[in-house]
């Protein structure tokens, strides 16, 4: 490890790669970003494992797949990690082998800026860091108020050596709460070409949180913290209004980013920092009929972004995309592994999950040949993600009418519009049971069994629990909006997925 050493994980909650310029979007939305980018290596093909929130950071900062580990909800059994029982010995191995504790290990000074740990109680987070400072809103904060606490730090600490500071911003998260004074810098751009009227009155027809009908969670009554966006999808208008909503909210955490660079290049540090920037999941923005929320194991909820600039590794790439698939896991381990020359030994012995990246990034490494993924706070589904195809296998639908099997070829539909499951029941087959098979391994490795199972007996997932006060009243909404059918298919069959002929992703 050199001697001066410096690294910062911008982890940007909600940030949906093909939102940002490097990735390719039209709208300038990530100005700084897109020049750290071109400095560094873009990691094209990158998903969370397991989302959303909670599930996705604890196997972010822990080394493990949620299914393995048990962490897959965001309430009942499923938020916690199981104890370790009569192995555990004066420390626990899981904190001592969490990101933050390998890389004191390696002779860090660890430190984050979040609210994420109290927000879901998801103190594992913590583990190893030597700092850790909370913001207070439990997610609700803006990035000016995220920067004051890291602009601190940095200007404290940043000329030390061997430092790892872990940043947590949470726009665009929802609510789209912008400052007024921002403005709109989207207001003369277009609105995305692949919807049409068309889906929009087919997303109304249908039913769910978040959904076209509902974009704030059960109802369409828009809150007043949301500055941006509207209650309901009515019409291309609204889509546009609530897309900027999002837009706005990835060019203001992009704004304050370069803020928090500026101050390191003020201290002569800049070009001797590592510099990774990522995301827990991504969002729908009216994918499956999801408008502002991360509801689904599919293409937008868990690719993410992951833009890496690491001195002394990187700059012979520099402006480079990597397309291998690879997981939010790896990243992680790819932290450890570059950081020093322990990394690859304490990887091993931690008996982490996550590979290291480095192979990839240098063009030596093609990427892992398939990934599984998991959603299970929203929905229960499983997911098949290789070549240009993406295989949803859905046990509870979580208030929507997805069918239980949903196959996108993401190239030639890259928003996921036309469920393909009955004209390729060859790669159904085939991709199903290797679900079945890898879930099946996955869940041996965990003290609960299958968490799936255990989230099933539960009633469902948290923010779609069938024994939930919130149930009930969105099947009476749905009656009270002349969607009747809806609602009496939830009352006699609840979160099992949908006949394919009665969805609308059929």
């Amino acid at each position: 490890m050199g001697e001066r050493m410096r690294i910062v994980y911008f982890d940007i909650d909600s940030l949906r790669p093909d939102h940002l310029g490097c990735y390719g979007y039209r709208r300038p939305t990530s100005p700084h970003i897109d020049a750290l980018a071109r400095r560094g290596v873009t990691l094209g093909q990158v998903y969370a494992s397991d989302v959303p929130c909670l599930p996705s950071r604890t196997g972010f900062f822990g080394g493990r797949f949620g299914t393995c580990s048990g962490v897959v909800n965001h309430g009942g059994v499923c938020s916690d990690l199981p104890p370790e029982g009569g192995d555990r010995g004066f420390r626990s191995l899981l904190a001592e082998n969490s990101l933050a504790s390998l890389l004191v290990r390696q002779g860090y000074r660890t430190a984050s800026i979040s609210p994420f740990p109290r927000r879901h109680s998801a103190y594992q987070m913590t583990w190893g860091f030597h700092e850790t400072f909370d913001t207070g809103k439990g997610g609700l904060e803006n990035a000016d108020e995220m920067f004051e606490p890291a602009a601190d730090w940095l200007r404290r600490n940043g000329q030390s050596d061997n430092w790892f500071l872990h940043i947590n911003m949470w726009d665009p998260h929802t609510p789209y709460d912008t400052p007024e004074s921002f403005g709109n810098p989207f207001a003369s751009e277009p609105m995305d070409s692949w919807l049409t009227q068309e889906i929009v009155d087919r997303q109304r027809s249908s039913y769910g949180p978040h959904s076209a009908r509902e974009v704030p969670d059960l109802t369409d009554d828009l809150p007043a913290r949301w500055r941006w966006g509207v209650g309901e999808i009515k019409d291309l208008a609204d889509a546009k209004t609530h897309l900027d909503g999002y837009d706005a909210g990835v060019r203001y955490a992009d704004m304050y980013l370069g803020r928090l660079l500026d101050i390191l290049a003020e201290q002569g540090v800049l070009e001797e920092t590592a510099i990774l920037v990522s995301a827990d999941h991504g969002e729908n923005l009216g994918e499956l009929n999801v408008w502002g929320d991360h509801q689904t194991a599919d293409e937008f909820t868990c690719h993410i972004p992951a833009v890496l600039v690491w001195p002394g590794v990187t700059e012979a790439f520099a402006g480079a995309k990597r397309d291998g698939l690879a997981y939010h896991l790896d990243l992680a381990a790819t932290l450890v592994d570059l950081a020093g020359p322990q990394g690859a030994s304490l990887l091993e012995s931690a008996a982490w999950m996550g590979r290291s990246l480095r192979g990839l990034i240098s063009g030596e490494e093609s990427g892992r040949d398939e990934l599984f993924l998991s959603q299970g706070a929203w929905s229960l589904q499983r997911s098949l993600r290789w070549d240009n195809w993406l295989l949803i296998h859905t046990t509870h639908t979580g208030l929507k009418d997805f069918p239980e099997t949903m196959l996108f070829d993401l190239e030639a539909d890259p928003h996921e519009t036309q469920n393909l499951a009955g004209e390729r029941p060859d790669l159904v087959v085939s991709g199903t049971e290797k679900i079945r098979h890898e879930f099946r391994q996955m869940s041996a490795r965990c003290p609960l069994g299958d968490p799936f199972e255990v989230v099933l007996a539960e009633g469902g997932p948290l923010h779609a629990n069938e024994r939930s006060a919130g149930w009930a009243r969105y099947v009476q909404r749905l009656r009270d909006t002349g969607r009747e059918v809806h609602a009496q298919w939830l009352d006699e069959d609840g979160g099992c997925p949908r006949p394919a002929d009665l969805s609308i992703y059929g």
